[in-house]
């Protein structure tokens, strides 16, 4: 007589929210007020996805629960299989669904405001919603899944390239600027009529005072590897995460600054603030388009596509 083979019940999408949640929120309760179960029930589907899976996903210690190793690729993957259930049962009431869209901070203010305009164009219905952050905050999103698809300044680093997707988008070039008529260009620099800007050596930016974004932004990435790199001694007072607050420090005159042309082109078109060109210094820069390999491509990521690729 053959021996019954005993079935292992399957991994139910109610175990990976359970899971998810409490990864979230760091205990049973308050996953269990989240979900509107009871905390038992969390407790009993934790549990089981563990047995399940054959891996512990939380270490209890007391009363609290502590991430194991396992729990964060486990957690990325259940995170990924409830966007695309989620995806698939909404499909039907909206096949234009809903889109969250990263960008870091410069492209998020400056240039993606009229392509979303384009986007409810060809989609008036759309779900967008918005994530703007530095590049390295907003490719991390996108490696937690939270975030469908993200345009960024910087080269992105993600902690596992293995899992994330990134194309070349735009090219943008950083503009080293400062006041008209700014007390520190006054016995250092030539004005040049022509090209509308002052002219100097590396030796003598170097000898200036500098106000830059924070470490982690796109922008700070081109300046450390394109400029810093050329001025060892560079006297940099300030590192800022707002690029709006840069360009009113520099129009007060208490530095320089270097942002994206996109930041400062309507105070170089009212003579506010002035170029200043730096011999041999290069500051263009690749723009790139991120997107995580496990994220479900819906009509609306795509339509997104065709309108930020369009010539």
């Amino acid at each position: 007589m053959k021996k019954a083979v005993q079935t292992v019940p399957k991994i139910t999408l109610r175990q990976l929210a359970v899971f998810v949640s409490i990864y979230q929120t760091g205990s049973t309760s308050r996953a269990s007020e989240a979900l509107h179960l009871s905390q038992s029930a969390v407790s009993s589907a934790l549990t089981e996805l563990e047995s399940r899976l054959q891996m512990p996903l939380f270490e209890r210690v007391g009363r609290r629960l502590n991430q194991h190793p396992n729990a964060h690729p486990i957690y990325i993957q259940a995170q990924s299989i409830l966007g695309q259930s989620l995806t698939l049962e909404n499909y039907h009431k909206s096949q234009v669904g809903q889109i969250h869209i990263g960008a870091s901070t410069t492209i998020g203010n400056y240039v993606l405001p009229p392509l979303l305009a384009k986007l409810y164009e060809a989609l008036p219905d759309a779900d967008i919603d918005m994530y703007i952050a530095n590049t390295q905050e907003v490719v991390a999103e996108i490696e937690q899944l939270n975030i469908d698809i993200a345009l960024v300044e910087g080269m992105p680093r993600p902690v596992d390239m293995k899992v994330i997707e990134q194309r070349k988008w735009r090219t943008d070039t950083l503009m080293i600027f400062a006041k008209r008529d700014s007390k520190w260009l006054k016995n250092v620099a030539s004005y040049n009529d022509a090209n509308h800007c002052y002219e100097l050596s590396i030796e003598q930016l170097s000898t200036l005072p500098l106000l830059v974004r924070e470490a982690g932004s796109g922008t700070r990435q081109i300046i450390d590897e394109q400029l810093l790199q050329h001025l060892p001694n560079a006297e940099v007072i300030m590192a800022i995460q707002q690029s709006e607050a840069i360009k009113y420090m520099v129009s007060a005159d208490i530095g320089l600054g270097c942002l994206s042309q996109h930041v400062i082109e309507a105070e170089l078109a009212t003579g506010k603030l002035v170029q200043v060109q730096v011999a041999g210094i290069d500051l263009s820069r690749t723009w790139w388009l991120v997107w995580h390999k496990a994220r479900h491509q819906s009509p609306i990521w795509q339509t997104f596509i065709d309108v930020i690729t369009e010539v």
